[in-house]
């Protein structure tokens, strides 16, 4: 099964950037904008900050001045994050730092003096044991904690087909695969998230923020759905002979206008 070359990982980041922006749930944002410091630039903390589209969508919504600081294992996407002038909702300077650094290792005192802690399409990424901890630092810090987009593992594909819900289970699946000794929570992660920050006593508000895919984002779709499939059939190869045809018929449906894909995120605010 060939579904082409998958985009680079800075390529996908911005290419998904506008569908992230229109999923992201603002009620959450007018609860962080009103327990804000009311003097004093405020600091902000975003983890896993790719090419800095977190950066982007909420520094504008949010009053100034702000010093931001990027956090990311790859400092070429921490290059791309800083390449852009970003200010804030009132016209105030946002200034930019970046920490090239593994964030399963950041502990409170990285975060002192923080207003929000952020992160988007993150705690999919991490297990059971690193959400604890970085869950821990930003409890023990006392900073509020915006954490968007992260996958629920629920997919719905129009017109419906009957392979989509073994792909999906295919696709589970592969994100909770364990790599080099890790177990990924996959989409098992907001619920890992939210039952941590309860252990640590802070409440948290979750909100729907999903994809809503259609003739207008066919390149989207088209890319996602090439990545879905090609994990799903890493992860089961007897997939990959009726998934040739299936992968024909559903990028000739997104190139024609005619694939809607709702792919269903959670946003949680914790401590806000």
């Amino acid at each position: 099964m060939s579904t082409d070359v998958l985009l680079s990982f800075a390529a996908w980041l911005r290419l998904r950037e506008a569908a992230d922006a229109a999923a992201r749930a603002d009620g959450l944002v007018e609860v962080v904008r009103r327990r804000l410091p009311a003097a004093g630039p405020i600091v902000l903390h975003d983890l896993g900050s790719g090419t800095g589209s977190m950066l982007r969508w909420l520094a504008p919504r949010l009053p100034g001045p702000q010093h931001w600081i990027l956090y990311d294992r790859d400092p070429e996407l921490l290059a791309h994050a800083t390449a852009e002038t970003v200010t804030s909702a009132d016209g105030a300077p946002v200034s930019v730092a970046t920490r090239c650094t593994d964030l399963t290792r950041l502990t409170a005192a990285d975060f002192a003096g923080a207003a929000l802690v952020t992160a988007s399409a993150l705690l999919d990424m991490f297990t059971a044991e690193e959400v604890e901890r970085v869950v821990a630092a930003c409890a023990a810090a006392d900073a509020p904690t915006l954490l968007m987009i992260s996958v629920t593992g629920r997919v719905r594909l129009t017109p419906a087909h009957p392979l989509d819900a073994q792909v999906e289970a295919a696709f589970n699946e592969h994100q909770r695969r364990t790599v080099d000794g890790r177990r990924l929570l996959g989409p098992d992660a907001v619920d890992a998230t939210v039952a941590a920050f309860a252990r640590h006593g802070v409440a948290v508000q979750t909100w729907a923020s999903p994809w809503r895919l259609g003739a207008a984002q066919g390149e989207l779709a088209a890319e996602w759905f090439r990545g879905w499939l090609a994990a799903a059939c890493e992860q089961r190869p007897e997939l990959a002979v009726p998934a040739a045809g299936y992968a024909r018929r559903r990028l000739a449906d997104a190139a024609a206008g005619r694939l809607g894909v709702v792919v269903e995120h959670l946003d949680l605010l914790a401590g806000g």
